[in-house]
């Protein structure tokens, strides 16, 4: 009988030349710069103060270590997916170490095409980042975080680097004709078909329950009828002062799926605010641009809302430019994943990747002592 080899991984220095590595699910300082792209990675490295670290995979001799692989499994649970155990954290574990994997492929390759960052981005993107906080907020930030303004730079630096590089190798040369645009409204005409009018709203929402998460960038979180009244009324001053909407909605709004969005609802059916009459006739009395004022609820919750614009119930045309961009942004983004899947299969067959994780699962049948 053949017996099953077990593979330890490799155990190497702490002076090998570790990247700060990327990853999707980023933290939450870090969420501006995760938009830069998309379906890219992005992230932070807890640097660990150990002589020796296991590594996990290699690509072209750059080491990504077990630790950096399970810091990143951590935060996705932080994030809010849905904790696991067993075979479901092992292959979640590989698909961080996957994405880290091509992330480091991605970077190789811009490196080799010499394509550069400057200065000035990078401290564009890193003010970008700190502007809802005070200078010392956002120190307090990093520090929670487990980041210096070095490392936050760098993953900033190789962020744009990743977005320059995949705009020129990959949306670059993405192009979509009149004739792909009409094609697809022919194919698809049920989607541009509203059966009833709909709302594009962005709201500011305060509610005196306590909220645990607090994900606004205030941290604020009224607790009581009369807190909330106080701070819903400190809102609608500041707006009607000219701050801006979205940012306030960022900064103070208890709405978690809305806020990082700014307050964004996107289009809301007519008949889902239906059941509520001060929602309804607040909403039907705003033209487009125009903002509420405080409404509250049925059930006790303060609303400041925005028209961000308005679809009466029909069949849309082809001829409407918000058809056609839905239209393009769909066609664009379809093709872009298919090249960017297949320009990350280039580069693996032009590269060395070793991946020890895998190894250490085949050699185990699936059940490796890690």
């Amino acid at each position: 009988m053949t017996s099953v080899r077990f593979r330890p991984g490799r155990v190497v220095s702490n002076r090998a030349n570790a990247t700060v590595q990327l990853v999707q699910h980023n933290l939450p300082i870090l969420a501006a710069v995760a938009a830069l792209l998309a379906s890219s990675i992005v992230g932070a490295c807890r640097w660990q103060n150990r002589d020796r670290r296991e590594v996990w995979a290699e690509v072209n001799g750059h080491p990504i270590y077990r630790d950096q692989v399970e810091s990143y499994y951590r935060r996705r649970l932080e994030g809010g997916q849905q904790a696991v155990s067993g075979a479901q954290a092992l292959s979640l574990k590989l698909s961080v170490l996957n994405e880290l994997i091509d992330n480091e492929l991605l970077l190789e390759r811009a490196r080799k095409l010499a394509i550069a960052v400057p200065e000035a981005e990078v401290d564009r993107e890193i003010a970008n980042l700190s502007s809802p906080y005070s200078a010392a907020g956002f120190q307090r930030k990093l520090s929670d975080e487990g980041l210096t303004p070095a490392i936050l730079r760098e993953q900033v630096r190789q962020t744009l680097l990743v977005e320059k590089l995949l705009q020129r190798e990959i949306a670059g040369r993405v192009g979509i004709t009149p004739s792909d645009v009409e094609a697809y409204y022919r194919s698809h005409a049920g989607q541009f078909r509203v059966p009833e009018t709909r709302y594009h709203l962005a709201q500011i929402l305060v509610t005196p329950r306590p909220d645990p998460a607090r994900r606004n960038l205030k941290q604020s979180d009224a607790v009581g009828p009369v807190a909330a009244e106080h701070k819903v009324r400190m809102i609608e001053q500041q707006l009607h002062a000219g701050q801006d909407f979205a940012k306030l909605a960022a900064e103070y709004s208890e709405d978690p799926a809305t806020v990082s969005g700014g307050g964004d609802m996107g289009f809301v059916p007519a008949s889902s605010i239906a059941s509520d009459p001060e929602l309804r006739l607040a909403v039907n009395a705003l033209r487009v641009g125009q903002l509420s004022g405080i409404v509250r609820d049925d059930k006790g919750d303060f609303h400041i809302l925005k028209l961000l614009g308005r679809e009466e119930a029909g069949q849309r045309p082809l001829s409407d430019p918000t058809v056609q961009k839905t239209i393009r942004d769909t066609l664009t983004t379809e093709r872009e994943q298919v090249l960017k899947a297949a320009y990350l299969e280039d580069l693996r067959n032009h590269a060395k990747v070793v991946d020890e994780l895998a190894g250490q699962i085949v050699d185990s049948a699936g059940n490796p002592r890690l």
